[in-house]
């Protein structure tokens, strides 16, 4: 992925294997580029809540970030809940992060900017 690239605009490609999990220098040169984004579960993954007025809004964003999880074959775990949604991206095939990610938690956090 170039640096050129804003991570709202690049896409996903398949990461299979070790060799495609991040290193912490590289997660901590990322993490500034999705702002409100945390690193969980030591590293592993990242994770973010996102809060709504209402379920109605909660499940619009859930069911935008669906579409775009299925376009880019890269899907989080969620915890939906009435007025909030807790989105956590972690590649499992590479057994910690990958540049998928961020991509995706870019993308995701564009949906409410």
């Amino acid at each position: 992925m170039s640096d050129l690239v804003p991570l709202a605009h690049a896409h996903c490609l398949p990461r299979r294997g070790v060799e495609h999990r991040l290193t912490e220098a590289r997660v901590r040169e990322l993490l500034p580029e999705v702002a409100g984004w945390e690193l969980v579960e030591d590293g592993h993954a990242l994770s973010r809540t996102f809060r709504f007025d209402d379920y109605h809004r909660t499940m619009a964003f859930v069911n935008a970030l669906a579409f775009i999880a299925h376009r880019e074959d890269h899907h989080p775990d969620l915890g939906v809940h009435y007025d909030r949604c807790v989105v956590r991206f972690s590649t499992h095939d590479v057994g910690g992060l990958s540049e998928n990610d961020f991509i995706c938690a870019a993308k995701a956090a564009a949906l409410v900017e």
